[in-house]
């Protein structure tokens, strides 16, 4: 990891350095939010290489926000322009074009599960691998009360009115709070690998029972539809203002909306998730800040001092299950009542395992930094690598070719990387020319980063032009996206273990650790 004096001795240290001052940072931000609104609303979906363009410049809107909330400027401009590019300029850019608008939506959905998963992992320091089954409770219990599946609520005239959405986000919050307190009583004892292995198991029981509970009992009674999934979930009525709104704005900025309907659909659901994400925010905030919060660290730190301290370990682990749980209760009707579809499949061990990453990536115990996790790690899942399969599938339809001279200049730019990881590791033995000053691992290391950059150039140097219809069917992105996970993580570990935007005690550690660990090689 680059000390904070690299950076500000890299190629980006003159622009860190101009962005410390205010009077800069606030004129900046405002260009970089406009420059990136005008870019998206200017590109055509009619063009050829329209996917790639949409990955390249819908990412930076997303991440505006954290980039605002790390400026030197003011708390209150930063609340302002924060607020604003949550309720102005995301929603018109989502009138504009629907997708965007989609992937806003599934971003506030998995970043309201991983500030839950948060609590659990982050503040307590409970492995849990099983937090997808309260996702799941909360879905199958909005989903099988407005669902015209022939289920037991449909036969027996149970089914409720779309509206009734918002009393039961609030049913899911209680429902799974009772959950997560059932699955927390028998693992009390249990720490690292046997509490993940209980909570997977506990995760999975939960997807087997909403598979099988098309048959329970003699006669047999259809609770959930089994594995042919709950159809047609009831979705909340759309205000008559918010009708208005988007066909008045639709006038104005001159675009073609035939059936306003979906795009006004998913405003509203875009609308409630970020109610959704402010009130989790601000609860977990105060949990963070509170004798709660602090019992929920002597308990990660040491649960044995926690305890000599007067921690009441018992309460307060039940009390992180059911906290981290009752937030999935309430995003899984959300979720439910966005697709209109739930099934078992979408509650499976990989999905945990997505949002585990999430925390991960952005920094465990860390709010901001799990909220950018979620950003990074669904941009990367449902936006990145999908439009790269759809742009090779479009220059495939094309009969595109690839020029040799493109190829080089990417195998040149990969080489280059390459070889700047290879020159970190073997910088100390470069430098001094001291066996004994490089660590037998960085030296392997250092020669692996070498040796495929040169094959990377040589590669590059001996194709010719490609012709994109050759491009297996089996190397399309989409299908990589547990790989690309996969790497992710071990990244992560390797240059950035904190996360992206680590909490600050455990940046402190790191950082106490790291200069231990050199004063020790002195």
């Amino acid at each position: 990891m680059m000390s904070p004096a690299t950076l500000s001795t890299g190629p980006f240290g003159n622009l860190r350095r101009l962005l410390r001052n205010p009077l800069i940072a606030l004129p900046a931000i405002i260009i970089y939010i406009l420059l990136v609104v005008v870019v998206l609303t200017a590109l055509d979906r009619r063009s050829i290489i329209f996917p790639l363009l949409s990955t390249l410049a819908f990412p930076p809107l997303v991440l505006a926000p954290f980039i605002t909330l790390g400026l030197p400027i003011n708390r209150w401009l930063k609340a302002i322009i924060v607020v604003a590019l949550l309720l102005v300029v995301l929603p018109l850019v989502g009138i504009y074009d629907g997708s965007y608008l989609e992937l806003a939506i599934q971003i506030c959905i998995f970043a309201g599960l991983a500030l839950g998963l948060n609590i659990v992992v982050g503040f307590a320091g409970l492995l849990d691998l099983g937090y997808i089954a309260f996702f799941a409770v909360g879905a199958y219990l909005w989903a099988m009360f407005t669902s015209p599946a022939e289920t037991y609520f449909k036969v027996n005239n149970l089914l409720i009115p779309g509206n009734y959405l918002y009393l039961f986000m609030f049913l899911g919050v209680i429902v799974a709070a009772v959950g997560g307190i059932l699955l927390g009583l028998p693992v009390l004892r249990l720490r690292g690998d046997y509490l993940a292995i209980v909570t997977l198991g506990f995760g999975e029981v939960i997807r087997i029972l909403a598979q099988n509970s098309d048959s329970v009992g003699a006669p047999p009674i259809n609770f959930t539809n089994g594995s042919q999934g709950l159809q047609g979930v009831g979705k909340p009525l759309i205000p008559q203002f918010l009708r208005d709104f988007v066909t008045t704005l639709a006038n104005v900025l001159h675009l073609n909306l035939s059936n306003p309907q979906p795009v006004t659909q998913q405003l509203l659901f875009y609308f409630i998730a970020i109610a959704v994400i402010i009130i989790i925010v601000l609860v977990v905030n105060r949990l963070e800040n509170s004798p709660i919060g602090r019992a929920w660290t002597a308990i990660r730190e040491d649960e044995v001092a926690a305890i000599a301290m007067g921690v009441p370990l018992v309460r307060m682990k039940l009390t992180a299950f059911a906290m981290g749980a009752s937030f999935a209760g309430a995003i899984g009707a959300l979720y439910a009542a966005k697709q209109t579809f739930v099934s078992p499949e979408s509650f499976s061990l990989i999905q945990s395992i997505s949002i585990l990453a999430m925390v991960i990536v952005g920094g465990i115990g860390s709010i901001q930094g799990v909220l950018l996790g979620a950003a990074v790690v669904t941009l990367l899942n449902l936006q990145v690598l999908t439009n790269l399969s759809l742009q090779i599938n479009a220059w495939r339809n094309a009969q595109a070719v690839l020029p040799h001279g493109v190829i080089v200049v990417v195998g040149i730019i990969i080489a280059l990387l390459l070889l700047r990881l290879a020159w970190n590791s073997l910088k100390p033995w470069i430098k001094s020319r001291d066996s004994s000053a490089i660590k037998p691992f960085d030296f392997v290391v250092g020669i692996i980063w070498v040796l495929l950059a040169v094959g990377v150039i040589v590669i590059a140097l001996a194709s010719g032009d490609f012709a994109v219809v050759n491009w297996p069917n089996q190397l399309e992105p989409a299908k990589y996206q547990r790989f690309v996970f996969g790497i992710l993580l071990i990244v992560m570990m390797i240059f950035r273990p904190a996360g992206l935007l680590p909490e600050a005690r455990r940046r402190l550690e790191l950082q106490t650790a790291k200069v231990e660990k050199q004063a020790e090689e002195e």
